[in-house]
């Protein structure tokens, strides 16, 4: 008979420690075979990409910087040297292309209101920030009104009237893009509860506006809303120029936004409104604590689109006279002192580099929400 075999001399009461992955399965290295060389045809695209890079991207640099020129008085300089950008033309017309024709002497004001404005968002947005209530109700409630008298003056308080005619740049379109935004996510979400409500005439109505307003271009609601306005206000009463334009974009984008929100609703299962109704909670109660709350999150990138969109939109107020900062570069360019090629060059490259940094910022924050949410809904 077999013998059997000895007992083992002990038994293993801890595990060994866990040895680090191989250099190829983490760090930098792993991320560029994980997104850049995964496949044949991943890593055929990514030499061509990177080839097109080296082919263009040294050129453009050295145009934009070693051979661009920084300072000159007026063009003739950025003329001779056509081989680089034309700085200095920004240079010379930055306070035009930000301010338009806002009197020198009360730019102060445009300043303070900006400031107090990125204040106030950063305060709202940061998901940190103690008494956010607070930062939402300055916002919404009293920001308003401090920029329209810091902007449009104020005899009463030693604040003199400057005309909208003289507002232009910079800050009339991320005025314009504010208040499209915050106008026209409530109203969409209105007008998308509107749509799904069961009173037949607030459904009509909701559905009629909504396609109406999508079936027609941007620059046709601009339109309207510059000659219909009028139409609706008190006689005598005419309403200022920037007026219209500020209804027109917000209408315009609310209508875009409801439909968003609508598909959040929607994504929603029934179970999310019963639970609702079972704890007891209103219709408001229940859009406001538990349905809402779902939806929009859900949404979130087709929202922050929208808000792009609109954002880059801003630029059409021109048709109906308002100077923004498009329309501001092309008047700057209108200086004959100022004539030349890579000027233009130049000055397009800053007006899309203005629009790319806001839009882009817009992008990472919706993206951080939406891990920062994913996270906390256990996914």
């Amino acid at each position: 008979m077999a013998a059997m075999p000895a007992q083992a001399s002990y038994v293993r009461l801890a595990s060994e420690p866990a040895q680090p992955p191989p250099l190829a399965w983490r760090g930098p290295l792993a991320w560029v075979r994980a997104n850049l060389f995964s496949s044949p045809p991943s890593s055929a695209i990514t030499l061509a990409l990177l080839a097109v890079g080296v082919w263009l991207l040294p050129p453009f640099f050295a145009w934009a910087t070693t051979r661009a020129i920084w300072s000159a008085p007026d063009g003739a300089l950025c003329r001779a040297h056509q081989d680089g950008a034309c700085w200095a033309f920004i240079a010379q017309k930055f306070d035009y292309l930000r301010y338009g024709s806002y009197p020198a002497s009360q730019r102060w004001r445009v300043d303070v209101a900006e400031i107090v404005g990125a204040v106030l968002i950063v305060w709202l947005l940061w998901v940190g920030a103690p008494r956010r209530g607070l930062a939402a109700g300055l916002f919404f409630l009293g920001f308003p009104v401090l920029a329209f008298v810091l902007l449009h003056g104020a005899e009463a308080i030693g604040l003199p009237v400057v005309d909208t005619l003289l507002w232009g740049g910079m800050f009339v379109s991320l005025l314009t893009a504010l208040v499209g935004i915050v106008f026209s996510l409530p109203l969409g979400v209105l007008l998308a509860l509107g749509r799904r409500s069961g009173l037949p005439v607030v459904r009509a109505a909701s559905i009629v506006f909504i396609e109406f307003v999508r079936g027609v271009p941007f620059i046709a609601v601009l339109y309207m809303a510059n000659n219909l306005l009028p139409l609706f206000l008190p006689p005598g009463w005419a309403p200022d120029r920037f007026a219209p334009p500020l209804v027109g974009t917000a209408l315009f984008a609310a209508a875009y936004m409801a439909e968003e929100v609508r598909g959040g609703l929607q994504s929603l299962d029934k179970g999310q409104y019963e639970g609702a109704r079972a704890l007891g909670f209103g219709y408001w109660g229940m859009m406001r604590l538990v349905v809402l709350p779902q939806a929009l999150t859900l949404v979130i990138p087709g929202l922050v689109n929208n808000f792009i969109g609109l954002f880059k939109d801003t630029t059409l107020i021109a048709i109906v006279g308002m100077t923004d900062f498009l329309m501001a570069m092309d008047n700057a360019f209108k200086d004959t002192a100022w004539s030349g090629p890579t000027i233009l060059e130049t000055g397009y490259l800053f007006a899309a580099a203005f629009y790319f940094v806001f839009c882009y910022a817009m992008s990472l924050y919706s993206t951080a929400m939406e891990r920062r949410l994913a996270v906390g809904r256990g996914r």
